[in-house]
């Protein structure tokens, strides 16, 4: 019997990892002797979530059990939730739908909307009476939607891989011991296989969180086998718990994937359109410009975090044909927070100067509507001659910008994964993937 166990809203912003509380239903199963098909899967979801507590990730878990294991599969599924959520502190409403077969229309469904939609605890909880699972909710209900969304995502197009590492609860809230130079030196080595490991422009660790919660690195890779081999480059200078390796839809632009064009808060946005103005930048270093679409009005915005990439924004000029990539909160009146930009053609760029005074060489002033130009120092009006046109060079060329790596969402592809999307071969995982 094929069972699907969907995870969502263990955390707390007090602490908390629903990563953990599955790397440790993991080793639960795997004793009581299940056949994992698959890799433990994390779902990232509609990152413009209000509600999220830090990513919006979900987890699924897909085993194979004899019929008469499926009390005790669900019993210890059950114990592990309770036992490593935040319950009672705010912002912990945890979830746990188990289904048995794999997912029909009514999930996925729900899986496909939580990518770009606010989702209703209501349409979740019909979906799973729908297709016979069954749910354990806690709380406001509200961990129900993403544990419906992980067990429809089955990812069987693009993937990436997550090594997790944890910490032991004696180190929790305090800062990561890792060697930078043993993750410079890994990310040097396995730039083509591993990705978002070092971020070269701010000199900055971006494997290693830095809030309460137990992950100790997270390594993304485009194979399992390359974040393990990755994972012992890194010299980890306190105790590890446990670590496993997920699949996941890190890095690959998921939430991008939209059919409707409708622009609308809580929402991912993907808007073709020209630009209408000269960008500006106000206080803060943020950096804002504004596009055209089929007669309506967009803002977007490059903010500070984003790093070079607002140079890039500051750089654009009215006339300029773009695709902005972004997402779209309640409290930001329509603007888009810009995740990426396809520069598609630029517009010329034009210097409009007076002409200068023939006689001594000074630039001319206008001498009225229809009256030519003057020099104010030699008193020479010149009636017959035009302001001078000269084409600039612009700064910028068409192509794709991202922000600085520490600013990408864990759902933004970067530049590296292009050309490298692949498939799902439907094998269960194989070798070493997770310990204990």
């Amino acid at each position: 019997m094929r069972l699907h166990l969907g995870i969502d809203d263990t955390d707390s912003r007090g602490g908390g990892c629903t990563t953990y509380a599955a790397a440790i239903l993991v080793e639960k199963l795997s004793l009581l002797g299940c056949r994992f098909i698959d890799y433990p899967n994390i779902i990232r979801l509609n990152p413009n979530i209000p509600y999220k507590t830090r990513g919006n990730a979900a987890v699924a878990i897909r085993i194979e059990v004899n019929d008469k294991m499926y009390e005790t599969v669900e019993n210890v599924a059950i114990d592990t939730v309770e036992k490593f959520s935040r319950l009672g502190e705010d912002g912990t409403d945890p979830a746990l739908v188990i289904l048995r077969g794999d997912p029909g229309i009514q999930i996925k469904r729900i899986a496909r909307s939580a990518m770009h939609e606010v989702v209703s605890t209501d349409s979740a909880v019909k979906a799973i009476r729908e297709s016979g699972a069954i749910a354990v909710l806690y709380g406001a209900k509200l961990g129900v939607v993403g544990a419906t969304a992980a067990i429809g995502h089955t990812l069987p197009g693009d993937h990436t891989f997550e090594l997790i590492a944890y910490r032991t609860k004696r180190y929790c809230g305090s800062r990561r011991r890792l060697e930078k130079e043993s993750v410079k030196l890994m990310h040097r080595i396995m730039a083509r296989e591993t990705f978002n490991s070092y971020d070269e422009e701010n000199r900055r660790v971006l494997i290693a969180p830095h809030g309460p919660d137990p992950v100790l690195v997270g390594i993304r890779g485009e194979t399992a086998e390359a974040a393990l081999r990755a994972f012992r480059m890194i010299k980890v200078q306190e105790p590890v718990e446990r670590w496993a390796i997920f699949r996941t839809n890190h890095g690959t632009d998921a939430h991008f994937q939209i059919k409707n064009p409708i622009v609308h808060a809580n929402s991912p946005a993907v808007v073709t359109g020209t630009i209408n103005r000269v960008p500006r930048r106000t206080r803060g270093g943020h950096v804002f410009c504004s596009i055209t679409r089929n007669m309506r009005e967009l803002n977007c915005a490059a903010f500070e975090p984003t790093g070079s990439f607002r140079k890039i924004i500051a750089e654009l000029l009215p006339g300029d044909k773009v695709t902005v990539f972004g997402g779209i909160h309640a409290d930001a009146n329509g603007t888009i927070n810009l995740e990426k930009i396809i520069i598609h053609k630029l517009a010329k760029s034009m210097l409009i100067r007076n002409p200068t005074c023939r006689r001594c060489n000074k630039r001319l002033k206008s001498a009225g509507r229809g009256k030519g130009f003057k020099c104010t120092r030699c008193g020479l009006k010149i009636q017959d001659v035009k302001k001078l046109v000269t084409i600039t060079e612009r700064k910028i060329s068409p192509g794709l910008y991202l922000p600085s790596q520490k600013a990408h969402r864990h759902l933004t592809k970067p530049l590296i994964r292009y050309g490298r999307e692949k498939t799902w071969d439907g094998l269960p995982p194989i070798g070493l993937w997770h310990d204990p």
